[in-house]
């Protein structure tokens, strides 16, 4: 690390309560500071995002994405996904079953009848390797061996996260195989902008916008259905703002299908690939926002519909609908929808992916 021990880390945690061996590597803690006091602070166990410490209106830091203060717990919560990257494939599969060259492959089933976020011990549940480069960089690197969790191929992945000096926490991931396989990777944080505490309080005051004017509609596990469906008229049209909680809990057979939102959002794109606009949300009591763009063609939201009051970083308890979710990612269950943007990854292809969560505030 390049922190020496003699800053205090304006988001309270030490560096010591994430220092342990799992599976025979090192955990640990690293801050990310930019030149305007900021922090973000990561634990390599999962890519595990503990802090982001950013101030509201009046010059006030919270932290503002829900995490642990310490390695146990991280590894314990109650939440396996909570704030940390998510492989080889995020979000779900159907049955865990899918065709590749002509092969059927069979994933662990860990939610309901379909495979998450890539199986019982996906990419959240791994030490990775870091290396700090600087004050606000850091190099995460993990190499999933062939088979892992069901999927063919040896994975070699490295993720990058950064902390501008505009309150730019940029990730940026690359990976590449050895022989064909499906990827689609995540950061799985949630967040909540009017900081911690408890108990955390409620997302559904969030003024949003996304820029998407489709979504995929699910069944009752949550699987897309196969149909692109226009917003307009469904409690899915954030297209200009709105609070979250305005339709959340709308008569509407995919609300009920998803106790909530927990759907993909097509994000408009004038060409694939672009790093383009895709959602922001603002805080009103606040006057925190966070505004997210991305690479990749869908954005899953997710109100937190299943948390139930368990606790968090320094005492702070995190209830249902406290945090809020924008996966950027390919869509739900691609391998088994040949018309949805494709998921493969060849051996002599790189894999990349680029989103960046900026936040700011309003007066």
């Amino acid at each position: 690390m390049t922190n020496t021990d003699k800053v205090q880390n304006v988001c309270g945690l030490k560096r010591e309560d994430f220092q342990t061996r799992i599976d025979g590597k090192e955990t640990d803690l690293y801050i990310l500071r930019n030149e305007v006091g900021n922090e973000v602070a990561i634990t390599n166990y999962g890519g595990a995002l503990v802090a982001i410490m950013v101030p509201d209106k009046h010059g006030n830091l919270a932290n503002v994405i829900q995490g642990h203060d310490n390695i146990q717990d991280v590894v314990n919560s109650p939440e396996p996904y909570l704030s940390t990257l998510v492989g080889r494939y995020g979000n779900r599969i159907a049955k865990g079953k899918f065709q590749l060259h002509g092969k059927e492959y069979s994933l662990p089933i860990n939610n309901g009848p379909n495979s998450l976020h890539g199986g019982k011990k996906g990419f959240n549940a791994k030490v990775w390797d870091a290396l700090q480069m600087n004050d606000n960089t850091l190099v995460l690197n993990y190499t999933s061996a062939y088979g892992e969790e069901g999927f063919s191929g040896e994975l070699k992945t490295t993720v990058i996260y950064t902390f501008s000096n505009d309150n730019e926490l940029v990730i940026e991931y690359m990976a590449k195989t050895n022989k064909k396989t499906v990827i689609n990777l995540t950061s799985h944080g949630f967040f909540s902008l009017a900081g911690i505490a408890n108990p955390t309080p409620s997302i559904e005051n969030l003024e949003c916008e996304i820029n998407a004017d489709y979504y995929l509609p699910i069944d009752e596990v949550s699987i897309p259905t196969g149909e692109i469906r226009f917003v307009k008229d469904t409690p899915f049209d954030f297209r200009t703002p709105k609070t979250i909680g305005q339709d959340i809990d709308a008569d509407h057979e995919q609300i009920k299908n998803g106790a909530g939102y927990d759907h993909c959002f097509v994000l408009n794109k004038r060409e694939e690939g672009e790093l383009s606009f895709a959602a922001r949300i603002m805080e009103p009591t606040t006057g925190r926002t966070m505004e997210v763009y991305t690479t990749e063609p869908g954005v899953q939201l997710y109100t937190d519909n299943w948390a139930d009051g368990y606790k968090g970083q320094h005492g702070a308890t995190f209830p249902r609908r406290s945090g809020i979710c924008f996966e950027a990612q390919h869509f739900p269950d691609s391998p088994n929808h040949p018309y949805f943007p494709s998921v493969v990854l060849n051996p002599g292809e790189q894999y990349k992916q680029k989103t960046i969560y900026k936040f700011g505030t309003i007066a």
